[in-house]
């Protein structure tokens, strides 16, 4: 996955992550189910469709939002901020509470 010292695991400071292709294809092909999603429910509303079967389309958006964000989470936990603390940089430490919070 990710190798300590590698020049691309340097993802905090210069503000990017390095994500193999696997990794990449991953993620977009569970972005691409979600932005389906999404065209699903502006389909539902075009078509006047019932307000409970709307909402519980938009419910399944957002915890396929929370999941994926917990997936990137949890790389960025074994990653970036792993890297960080073995390089003595603890300001990642902030940064990582503000973005927990911001994902409650």
């Amino acid at each position: 996955m990710y190798n300590v010292g590698d020049k691309m695991n340097d993802c905090c400071c210069k503000k990017s992550t390095y994500r193999s292709d696997e990794e990449k294809n991953k993620l977009i092909k569970r972005l691409n189910i979600i932005e389906g999603q999404v065209r699903g429910i502006n389909k539902m509303v075009l078509d006047d469709r019932y307000c409970d079967d709307i909402l519980i389309q938009i419910a399944a958006v957002n915890n396929a939002l929370k999941s994926l964000g917990n997936s990137i989470l949890q790389n960025h936990l074994k990653s970036c901020v792993v890297n960080n603390i073995q390089n003595g940089k603890l300001d990642i430490l902030d940064e990582l509470m503000l973005i927990i919070k911001k994902l409650q």
